[in-house]
Formats: structure tokens, sequence, C-alpha cells
């Protein structure tokens, strides 16, 4: 017989925190470079309160819920615009909670997350230079507690098989 067991397994990062703050939630992960405008193209220009990711260039993250996530990323890719879309995202109540960069966060990106703090009044909480080996482990679903400091500590189960006779 084989018996399955799970298991939590637990891995802890260290970043540099961009806009601090404490939380949990859930990860979605993207391999590649995220594009904001394109990826909330479509939650932007009308009323919603969900974010669906409309870049179908990301094969990540194409038509998944990005609201309330974590998205934990190597680096965004984009244009000046950005600074817009994460402001009117964080409006309509649709932003994600953070956003976790594997490499340095790009100057766009950072200024787009801080513009939407200070004028729109809600943070998005932003670590950066986690490392490849951040964006090795995580995977989507798992859970993900960040600390004031930048420290990131993943929480996967992990499915052990054992045979039994």
């Amino acid at each position: 017989m084989l018996r399955r067991e799970k298991r939590s397994k637990s891995r802890m990062f260290r970043g540099r925190a961009i806009l601090p703050g404490n939380l949990k939630g859930k990860a979605l992960v993207s391999r590649v470079g995220f594009n904001t405008y394109a990826s909330f193209y479509t939650s932007i220009h009308g009323q919603v309160t969900t974010a669906l990711c409309a870049d179908s260039g990301n094969r990540d993250l194409y038509g998944k819920n990005l609201t309330d996530k974590i998205i934990c990323l190597p680096q965004t890719v984009g244009s000046t615009s950005a600074g817009a879309v994460w402001q009117r995202l964080v409006r309509l109540g649709a932003a994600p909670k953070a956003m976790l960069f594997s490499q340095q966060i790009d100057p766009l990106a950072a200024g787009g997350l801080i513009v939407a703090d200070l004028w729109a009044g809600r943070r998005i909480v932003s670590v950066d230079r986690l490392g490849a080996e951040f964006l090795a482990a995580v995977k989507d679903g798992d859970q993900i507690e960040i600390g004031e400091d930048g420290t990131v500590v993943i929480t996967s189960k992990a499915v052990k098989g054992e045979a039994h006779g």
C-alpha cells in the first residue's frame, strides 16, 4: 500500500525592502519579465474589482487573477505608464498584495509602486534582490510571509510517498 503524507516545507530568503510591510498571502509566479501595462490593460479601463492578467506573452500568469496575490518575478518590463497603472489598480481595489523581485527592481517599477503608495494610499509591499534561488523555490499557491525587514518565507506542501506492505 502506498501512503501519501503531506508535510510543510519552509525556506527563508532575505531581500531589500523597497516598500516594507508585514503580510501573508498566496504566491503567483512568473519566470519571465512582467509587463505591467500589458498585464493589467483590460483591468484598468473598467470598473473591475479583480484584475486578470491580460498579457498573452506571459504564459505563467495569463488569465490568472492577480488581485490580492503576491507576485513573484524576476523583473518588470515595459514603459513609463507603470506609475499610472499601479495607481489606477490601487484605486480600483484590484492590486496585488506584494511584488517580490528575484533581481533588482527597475526604476520604472519602483517609481510606479511608490506613486501608488503615496498618491492612492495603499501600499503594494515590494522586496527586491531575493536571488535566483528564490525564484527557483517558489511555486504558484505557496504560502508567503513577508517581514518589514525584507525577509520572505515560502511555505509549500511537499507530498512524500511511502510504501507499506
